[in-house]
């Protein structure tokens, strides 16, 4: 019976959400990302994001600044999570959030200005940034808004502008997580219920991220599930091999602020 229910699930279900028409409701669209930043709190996606990151740090040296950029940044609470964290840890980390929806990117901007953290309106699909010129690229429930190739087009733009490693994270497509979400959101408004459906409908499975993952060339990103009915695909860019067999990194080009 149950099985039956959820049966549409078996494939993506490609369907447009509301948050991202250009003409969406400004008092709900904002209402709907400061429902996303607490969930993103609440539910701990934004710790997974910093694990991942505290677990590169470990490579970073004292006194070096870290460039970060965030792709369909949002209102951009991950990235001043990012911004806390370093903080709290003596880290230099500058962090630009990319968005194309100009309201979304106008209340990115004026939310809680701090100058380590610039917003960029830009197309995700063709970033207007050099090879290498960040030290990481990241991405928060953002992939399942687009279709296969462009998913690819998506990691392998992350994979060019960060000269050290990816961090990209979003929904699982299952039975058990649109059942979760459903509850979830019974008492959400409009936009933020019928969003979150769709955002599970057409979800990726692990197969099927991992497919997308190895289109794009990004073998070495490693594929973990966080709480939540939450994947991450993240790892560090192998090092390259100069002609005496050392190992080097490229230096990130500088990102003017």
């Amino acid at each position: 019976m149950i099985h039956a229910i959820f049966s549409f699930l078996t494939i993506r279900r490609r369907e447009a959400e509301w948050i991202d028409q250009p003409d969406a409701d400004p008092v709900l669209l904002r209402k709907s990302l400061a429902y996303i930043r607490r969930i993103n709190t609440f539910l701990g996606y934004t710790r997974a994001t910093l694990a991942h990151l505290e677990e590169f740090s470990r490579d970073w040296k004292s006194a070096e600044t870290i460039r970060i950029v965030d792709l369909a940044t949002g209102s951009a609470d991950i990235p001043r999570a990012i911004l806390r964290w370093a903080a709290r840890r003596g880290f230099d980390v500058r962090v630009v959030g990319v968005d194309l929806h100009p309201r979304i990117a106008m209340v990115a901007a004026r939310e809680n200005p701090d100058p380590r953290l610039n917003i960029v309106r830009a197309d995700v699909l063709e970033l207007p940034f050099a090879d290498g010129s960040f030290d990481y690229a990241i991405t928060n429930m953002f992939l399942h808004h687009l279709d296969e190739q462009q998913v690819v087009r998506v990691l392998q733009e992350m994979d060019r502008v960060a000269s050290r490693g990816i961090i990209a994270a979003d929904l699982v497509r299952t039975r058990r997580a649109y059942a979760w979400i459903v509850l979830f959101t019974l008492w959400a408004n409009p936009m933020v219920k019928h969003d979150a459906r769709a955002s599970v409908a057409q979800a990726f499975t692990r197969r099927e991220v991992l497919a997308l993952r190895d289109r794009a060339g990004l073998q070495w990103a490693e594929y973990r599930r966080h709480f939540g009915h939450r994947f991450v695909l993240a790892g560090r860019k192998p090092r390259r091999i100069d002609v005496v067999g050392k190992m080097i990194e490229a230096e990130p080009s500088i990102v003017g602020e």
